[in-house]
This record gives C-alpha cells, structure tokens and sequence, in this order.
C-alpha cells in the first residue's frame, strides 16, 4: 500500500483491466471517467473517489475505498472498490434487456441445405430487380 497510486495501476490493481498499456489506452481515450471529468494516466487516485469504468458491454461505476499498486487476487481486488447501487441496477437492467433480445432472435436449428440455399439466393437475385 502507498499513499499516492497512479490511475492506471489502480485500474490494474484493481483488476479492472488485464495490462496496465490496456488501462492506459482506456484513459487516453476518455473511456475513463475520474469523479465526473476525463483524466490523465498519472492521476493521483484519492479514497473516496467516483471513477466509471468500462468492462465489455457494462460500465461500473466504483468508489474507491483504498489504494494498491501492487496486482493481487480477485478477492483482495475487489476490497480495493465498492460499486454505487445505481451501477448495480443499471447494469442488471441492461444485462436483462440483453438476455431479452437475445432470445427475441431466433437462431437456425441447422443450416440450410442445398435447396434451401438455391431459394435463398432466388430470392435475393428477385429483391435485387
């Protein structure tokens, strides 16, 4: 533990992302909000602090409760931050409405065959005319 943890080693302390050139690339792009504004790679992180984070699909929105620029387990990761309830529910919500869609769609059982390949391509030549 120290008292002054750049962004970016927090970020891959933190487990957020794999490399700290990967949380550095993040930042760079603004992908990373710090307490409400972009931030730079060197940004002292304070305890107490809001950051937002991008993971896939989602983006966590965390308060940093302590510092670290040493890369630990998962489980000692995790105490290094405490997600905001409204992140916790909108990323619910929106995984709910992904699983949703996902389901809307309806995948084929197999793929067609050579007849059903030939109408697929009939049909297409016609929409084309």
């Amino acid at each position: 533990m120290s008292d002054g943890v750049r962004l970016d080693k927090w970020l891959w302390a933190a487990r957020f992302f794999k490399t700290r050139a990967l949380a550095k690339k993040a930042i760079e792009g603004g992908k990373v909000n710090y307490d409400g504004g972009r931030a730079k790679t060197s940004k002292q992180v304070e305890i107490g602090a809001l950051i937002r984070v991008p993971q896939g699909w989602e983006i966590w929105e965390v308060e940093v409760l302590s510092l670290s620029d040493q890369r630990r387990g998962a489980p000692e990761a995790r105490t290094l931050y405490a997600e905001t309830e409204e992140s916790v529910q909108r990323r619910a919500k929106e995984a709910e409405a992904r699983r949703l869609t996902n389901e809307a769609m309806q995948h084929p059982l197999k793929r067609p065959d050579k007849k059903q390949r030939r109408d697929i391509q009939r049909f297409q030549r016609h929409q084309g005319e």
